[in-house]
């Protein structure tokens, strides 16, 4: 599978975001996303592509790392240009390690994308002519003050050639991860 691309029910993880913050990320994205081409809601992806056969599996680990876990603190730290579109790039120590616990779970299962480096963001742009992205880039910085950035859970998705299948949602319950 080329790196990037997601296959045909892969199973994505992610960041499950505070309603408000999610609800006024998802304002932006629908604001500055093409709109052909804006299937989903904001987000913070995790994992790209688990195996779809790991469903069951899946669901079980994120149950129980969320019960474990308190929410892990995390901010949008800065506004950053993905060549064709704009992201809040998004920093915590903690969603790092619980992405870890994750990964070595699935050691041997990951995609190429999902095993290299992780730089979570949170797309609010894509798929645009540069000097678009850059318009909208030099308009976010002016404005833009790194914020906390409210993370309740982690969610998993199967994806359906452009949009996701909501599997479940679970909401940190529990006790620090370190």
């Amino acid at each position: 599978m080329p790196q990037g691309l997601c296959m045909s029910g892969a199973l994505i993880v992610t960041a499950a975001l505070e309603r408000r913050v999610h609800d006024r990320l998802t304002g932006e994205r629908k604001a500055h996303f093409p709109a052909e081409r804006n299937f989903l809601d904001a987000h913070l992806t995790m994992f790209h592509a688990l195996p779809p056969s790991c469903g069951a599996e899946a669901a079980s680990l994120l149950k129980r790392i969320t019960n474990d876990c308190k929410p892990p603190r995390a901010r949008l730290a800065e506004v950053i240009s993905l060549g064709r579109g704009v992201a809040y790039k998004v920093e915590s120590d903690d969603l790092r390690r619980i992405r870890d616990v994750i990964a070595d779970h699935f050691h041997g299962m990951l995609t190429a994308q999902d095993s290299q480096g992780w730089r979570p963001h949170i797309t609010i742009q894509n798929k645009v002519k540069p000097f678009e992205a850059k318009a909208l880039l030099d308009e976010k910085r002016e404005a833009f003050e790194p914020q906390p950035l409210d993370i309740i859970g982690l969610s998993l998705h199967r994806y359906m050639d452009g949009p996701w299948e909501k599997l479940g949602s679970w909401r940190f319950r529990g006790l620090d991860i370190a």
